[in-house]
C-alpha cells in the first residue's frame, strides 16, 4: 500500500464526517442556502489562491526537474479551479476582490504556507494532498446515481469529474515520491483533514448574512 492510501485510510474518519456534514449535505440536495454556498466561494477563493502559492513554493524546493513542473501544473490546475470561482462569483453576486478570509480560512492558508516554507516538498504535498484527495471523494459520492439537477450541480460535477481526479492522483504521485511515514508527515495530514472539516463548519454555522 502506498504512503498516500494510508495516510487517507487512517483519516476516513475525518473524510466521512466532511461527506456526512450539512453543508456538504445541502449541496448534495440542492438545498443549502445561498447565502451560505456565496460565502463558501468567497472563503474557498481565497483559499485557492494560497494553494497556488504553496504549489509554487514547493516548486521551487523541489529536488528535481520532474518535481519542478509537476507542481508548476498543479498549480496551474488551481488557476483553472480559480476561473471557476469566478463564474460561481458572478452567480452569486460575491466581491471577490473585496473577501475578507474568516478565521478557519486564515488558520488554514497559514498553515499551509508555513509548511511549505518551513519543510521539505514531501512534508508540502501531506499537507496539500488531503484537500485533493477529500474532494475527489466528496464529488464521487455525491455523483453517485447520477449528476442531480439543482443549483449546484456544476460543483458536484466539477469535483466528480474525469478531469479532476488525474490532478489529485498527480499530487499523491507526488507525496508518495517525495514524502515518507514519518510522524510529521502523519500529523501535517490529519491537521489539513481537521482544517477542511472546519472550513465547512465555517461555512456552514458562521456569520453569514443574506444578500
Amino acid at each position: 500500500m502506498t504512503l498516500s492510501d494510508r495516510l487517507w485510510q487512517a483519516n476516513q474518519d475525518l473524510a466521512d464526517a466532511c461527506l456526512h456534514h450539512p453543508f456538504v449535505r445541502g449541496i448534495a440536495t440542492g438545498t443549502l442556502p445561498p447565502e451560505r454556498f456565496a460565502y463558501y466561494v468567497g472563503q474557498d477563493a481565497f483559499f485557492l489562491e494560497s494553494f497556488a502559492r504553496s504549489y509554487s513554493v514547493a516548486a521551487a524546493k523541489a529536488p528535481d526537474w520532474d518535481g519542478f513542473l509537476a507542481f508548476h501544473y498543479l498549480a496551474s490546475g488551481v488557476l483553472e479551479e480559480l476561473r471557476l470561482h469566478g463564474g460561481y462569483a458572478k452567480e452569486w453576486g460575491v466581491d471577490l476582490q473585496t473577501v475578507e478570509p474568516g478565521s478557519a480560512t486564515r488558520h488554514y492558508t497559514d498553515f499551509l504556507s508555513a509548511i511549505a516554507w518551513r519543510y521539505e516538498v514531501g512534508v508540502t504535498a501531506a499537507a496539500m494532498a488531503p484537500c485533493m484527495r477529500l474532494y475527489l471523494f466528496l464529488g464521487k459520492e455525491l455523483a453517485k446515481g447520477g449528476i442531480p439537477e439543482h443549483r449546484y450541480a456544476d460543483w458536484i460535477c466539477t469535483y466528480g469529474s474525469d478531469e479532476f481526479q488525474p490532478l489529485a492522483q498527480q499530487l499523491e504521485t507526488l507525496l508518495d515520491q517525495y514524502g515518507e511515514d514519518t510522524k510529521i508527515v502523519r500529523s501535517t495530514y490529519r491537521y489539513a483533514m481537521q482544517c477542511e472539516l472546519a472550513f465547512f463548519e465555517a461555512a456552514w454555522s458562521g456569520n453569514v448574512t443574506s444578500s
